[in-house]
């Protein structure tokens, strides 16, 4: 019953569309009409700037650690896991905008990743990082880290079940990202600046 209810919680908790609400709260604006439509931190940044980009990439980020970390201490990894997985099914389906496209995961499941393999966690947030510093490109960094992940899960000894968790994550993001591959091929895609664009 518990480990239900903690798969229920994560996917509740991965439905809180941050990323559509501040924006809305703090603007009065619809983030999905801006930029690359997404309710994800990083359009929320190059749209508003840091002061609400920051925070929508810690309540994503939360909304995946919280609920698996949980299952991990009350339960077991596996439910953390699963609990964990609710919560990005959530982010990219959120209930709390009847279902429709929600966000890339990658600060949700890098929450995660967090809560049930840290190590594992630390070395992929290395990987973006360097990406990110080296090419700016945020859709970059995360499909490089994503296609990584596999790898240094190997590298660190994880349990099968992390494994098969990293594998799927890994084509989850780099599949959800396949509209920035376009726009890199294209080169129409936006590359990141810490500083709020003018809007006209």
């Amino acid at each position: 019953m518990l480990f239900a209810a903690l798969v229920v919680l994560g996917y509740l908790s991965g439905s809180c569309p941050w990323g559509y609400w501040l924006p809305l709260i703090f603007r009065g604006e619809d983030v999905r009409k801006h930029g690359s439509g997404s309710i994800g931190g990083s359009n929320v940044w190059r749209t508003y700037g840091r002061s609400l980009g920051i925070p929508v990439i810690a309540l994503d980020f939360l909304k995946g650690f919280v609920p698996a970390l949980i299952g991990v201490l009350l339960v077991s990894h596996l439910c953390g896991l699963i609990a964990g997985v609710a919560a990005m099914v959530g982010h990219a389906r959120p209930l709390f905008l009847r279902f429709e496209k929600g966000g890339k995961m990658v600060a949700t499941g890098g929450g995660v990743l967090f809560a049930v393999a840290p190590w594992v966690a630390f070395a992929l947030g290395g990987v973006w990082l360097v990406t990110f510093l080296l090419t700016r490109y945020t859709s970059v960094a995360s499909v490089l880290s994503a296609l990584a992940l596999p790898f240094v899960a190997v590298a660190f000894g994880t349990p099968t079940v992390i494994l098969v968790f990293s594998c799927i994550a890994a084509a989850t993001v780099v599949y959800l990202h396949r509209g920035n591959l376009r726009r890199l091929r294209a080169g129409t895609e936006n590359r990141f600046t810490l500083r709020r664009p003018a809007r006209v």
